[in-house]
């Protein structure tokens, strides 16, 4: 007998509390499920993010807002990588037995693809969750799905024709916005499904930010994000009270929608859930505090101590002071305010309706930013001037410890030039001698950052003449050699190749640090994906040494 079954069965009645992640929230990397395998033992059930058959980009950042503490808008548009490139990691998992249910969710716009999911993954997964309930999809997915009872059921009933030797439990996940989703899951349960999952997000809603008094969202994209969170919570109550009522005691239901307390999680079991989806709350913990958070919802303890107060996703408006380019392909952004932000930290500016991007700080008092052309946002970046307006948010991460040393080598490729001045105001201050050297693709006259890095110590920036990463060439076993530490910021390529030129000349793993830059969409813990080497760099800090790396995995 499938293990989900025995698990969650009649589970609403027995009353155990069953705890899990939902889908498209934190656990939607096969890093983040494996931490939550093993390093979050109280929850019971990972389920991933929702899979397509070929990779979907989703929507433009911004793709996650919070206009009020505790609520989130979400804009995220099934962005996934595509089965075959997931299909691996997953399976290994799988194979290697996993303490936790796991539950992949998957996501199509037709019957069809939907059965070439359900078959692909079948053999790994404890359950299947088919997406007929996401609000802001692209049409033909999610809603447009789950809103019509005849269809909801004719893609059940086809799926099944088409995969009939099923292993995995499959669910659906419908979504909150109809007025009948009791008569929607009994016909997706009297069509063959062995159980629904609610709620998918509220709306889809148009998100005013309150400090700009802008459109979150992209216009052009459709505006309209779903809502999760505290607000939804009554919401997902009362969905899940008629799904119970419309389908008896028999089918599985797992229940999700706003749960942040103990309490939530006994109304919810009241209302007819088996198991007990954790979701948007999970931005607002520490990662230390996982399983102390979920060990608390399980025994019905306060989880207040762990709750993060204040609202980490709320912009904050700055007037572009100076705009100016240096290095002939970089904008050196000058804004008003200022930060406190420390190496291994970082922040997102935001233009409504361009987009946003994460970018590391290059000073603090004035704010400064340092911007390369990479994309439309970044491009629009170049564009402004004195006086303009733009948003920032942040801080995010954690500061690096920088260690005491005899003397310390900055090295830097591309806009990884903008983390050195706040490295370099840390080693100043421990008193640490710094040599720095930054490869440029060509000379200038002026170099991003020269006038700034100078103060601190000696600097050399170096051409690539044709060859990149020449300035690697100008390391020494002088610069190396006692007792040196070495902080390594750019292109992963230029930071792969400076590390093996640093262990070549007998640098040890450990007095090696290098700031791992990697997708992130949301800076609170909500997307996932800036996980690297067990941790989130938006909460842990985007610095590493490479025996971190290493024993994580990333390096081979």
């Amino acid at each position: 007998m499938n293990r989900a079954y025995e698990l969650l069965h009649g589970n609403h009645k027995r009353g155990q509390i069953v705890l899990s992640t939902v889908s498209g929230v934190l656990t939607t990397e096969p890093g983040m499920v494996v931490h939550f395998e093993n390093k979050v033992p109280s929850c019971d059930m990972i389920t991933t993010k929702s899979y397509q058959v070929v990779q979907t980009f989703g929507h433009r950042e911004p793709v996650v807002c919070s206009t009020q503490e505790g609520n989130f808008g979400n804009f995220v548009g099934l962005r996934n990588p595509g089965m075959d490139a997931v299909y691996p990691k997953l399976k290994t998992l799988s194979d290697g037995g996993m303490r936790a249910i796991l539950n992949i969710s998957l996501s199509a716009n037709n019957p069809e693809d939907f059965s070439t999911l359900v078959a692909k993954f079948d053999g790994i997964a404890d359950l299947l969750e088919l997406n007929f309930s996401c609000p802001h999809a692209q049409a033909g997915f999610g809603a447009s799905i789950g809103s019509d009872l005849e269809t909801a059921a004719l893609y059940v009933r086809t799926i099944l024709q088409n995969v009939p030797n099923r292993k995995a439990l499959l669910i659906i996940k419908l979504t909150p916005n109809v007025k009948n989703i009791g008569e929607i899951a009994k016909a997706v349960i009297d069509a063959g499904a062995d159980g629904v999952a609610a709620i998918n997000t509220v709306g889809p809603l148009e998100h005013i930010d309150p400090v700009s008094g802008e459109l979150i969202f992209s216009k052009q994209e459709g505006g309209k994000g779903g809502a999760s969170g505290e607000w939804v919570r009554e919401r997902a109550l009362e969905c899940v009270r008629e799904i119970r009522a419309a389908v008896g005691d028999d089918p599985i239901v797992l229940g999700m929608g706003g749960i942040t307390t103990a309490l939530d999680v006994s109304h919810m079991i009241e209302a007819g859930a088996d198991s007990v989806g954790i979701g948007s709350a999970l931005s607002r913990l520490e990662m230390k505090d996982y399983e102390n958070y979920f060990a608390a919802l399980k025994s019905g303890k306060d989880v207040t101590s762990y709750i993060v107060s204040g609202n980490k996703l709320q912009y904050q408006k700055r007037t572009v002071l100076k705009a100016r380019t240096v290095s002939g392909d970089m904008r050196e952004l000058t804004l008003s305010g200022e930060m406190n932000c420390y190496p291994g930290q970082f922040a997102f500016l935001w233009v409504p309706q361009v987009g946003e991007k994460p970018f590391s700080v290059a000073g603090n008092a004035p704010l400064k930013f340092l911007i390369r052309k990479r994309g439309q946002f970044s491009e629009y970046c170049f564009s402004l001037k004195e006086g303009d307006t733009v948003y920032t948010r942040g801080l995010y991460g954690k500061p690096m410890q920088i260690e005491p040393s005899e003397r310390a080598l900055l090295l830097a490729g591309g806009s990884g030039v903008a983390v050195l001045p706040l490295i370099a105001e840390q080693l100043e201050k421990l008193k640490i001698p710094m040599n720095m050297k930054v490869g440029v693709p060509v000379k200038h006259e002026e170099e991003a950052l020269e006038d700034v890095l100078s103060t601190y110590g000696r600097i050399s920036y170096v051409a690539d003449d044709g060859k990149p990463g020449r300035v690697l060439d100008t390391i020494s076993e002088d610069d190396v050699s006692g007792d040196v530490h070495v902080y390594i910021v750019g292109p992963g390529p230029m930071m792969e190749a400076a590390t093996k030129r640093l262990l070549e000349l007998g640098m040890s793993e450990d007095k090696i640090h290098i700031s791992v830059e990697k997708l992130t969409l949301c800076g609170v813990g909500l997307c996932g994906e800036c996980f690297c080497a067990g941790r989130l760099a938006c909460k842990e800090g985007t610095f590493y040494t490479l025996t971190e790396l290493q024993e994580g995995g990333e390096l081979s």
